[in-house]
């Protein structure tokens, strides 16, 4: 038997065929990693210095610190924060629970389970807009549905939408449905990955499904668990799309709803403050970071089996 030789082809660029190949491959997405991600981060740290800075001129009087100190004594800011950490505090925790219970039903092997597959993951290709304005419908004082609901069980209109005390309760409640079809996908994904062998033998030695599920389920689904918890942690200080469809882009109606995000948004877009919105920009980022490790570092002392 004759032994065939196997001709190496040669790369198209020629002499660049050993070590630096990979890096030619890899150089449109390097390329596009610096000009749209990298540079625009410098230049935000760089603003966040400049004093008085001109975003048509490029002047500015001076560096300093003059505007994360401007931002940090700002009234709207501390608000802002305040009301991003509520709902962080409130959305992140009920929206993981919520979407394990709904992923663990859409683990189970029934008849016409993919029906449901589609009709939890329908909101991710549905337009957030009109996502929005569906359920600023659905939030309206007058005849809402979810002011019907409640009219089952007694409970008087709530104007859910005009109330300034009620607004943080609606864009809760928003947040949540919002956040939920990701996770569950999330959840889902890592409820798949576990061998159905845990339960099996749990069965054969009398355990329920209970006892299952927050015994054997739970802690193999907890590095999952933990990845989902600081995406939306992340996502969750980020919140803005939300706020601005249910109230027409104000936040709130009595403009006592700020959020990080939404303070950015004004500083840069409305006053053009770009100083002021570039160091706000570090000091939401600088949170988004302290909680991200602090939640690292908690969920490493979980047992995972």
């Amino acid at each position: 038997m004759s032994a065939k030789t196997v001709e190496r082809k040669e790369s198209p660029f020629g002499i660049f065929n050993t070590a630096w190949e990979p890096l030619l491959y890899a150089l449109p997405f390097l390329i596009g990693l610096v000009i749209f991600t990298i540079y625009p981060i410098i230049n935000v740290v760089l603003i966040s210095f400049k004093e008085d800075y001109r975003i048509l001129t490029g002047a500015y009087s001076g560096w300093g610190l003059d505007n994360y100190a401007r931002v940090i004594k700002d009234p709207y800011f501390l608000n802002g924060v305040r009301n991003t950490v509520i709902y962080a505090v409130a959305v992140v925790p009920i929206a993981t629970a919520l979407s394990l219970f709904f992923a663990n039903l859409l683990n189970q092997k029934i008849k016409g389970i993919a029906i449901f597959h589609t009709l939890y993951f329908l909101p991710l290709v549905t337009s957030s807009l009109a996502v929005g304005l569906s359920w600023k419908l659905m939030f309206n004082g007058q005849n809402g549905i979810i002011n019907s609901i409640l009219g089952v069980f007694g409970i008087e209109p709530i104007q859910w939408l005009l109330d300034p005390d009620m607004n943080i309760y609606t864009l809760i409640i928003y947040g949540i449905w919002n956040m939920m079809p990701m996770t569950i996908i999330l959840l889902l994904s890592g409820l798949q990955n576990i061998d159905p062998m845990y339960a099996t033998a749990a069965r054969v030695d009398g355990a329920d499904s209970s006892k299952i599920f927050f015994r054997i389920t739970v802690p193999l689904l907890g590095p999952t668990i933990g990845l989902t918890m600081i995406l939306n942690t992340i996502s969750a200080f980020k919140v803005y799309g939300q706020l601005f469809s249910l109230f027409s882009g104000s936040p709130g109606v009595a403009k006592n709803l700020y959020t990080a995000v939404y303070y950015i948004y004004e500083q840069f877009y409305v006053k053009w403050k770009l100083g002021r919105a570039a160091a706000a920009s570090m000091l939401l980022f600088l949170v988004i970071f302290v909680i991200t490790m602090i939640q690292r570092k908690l969920q490493s002392r979980w047992d995972y089996y």
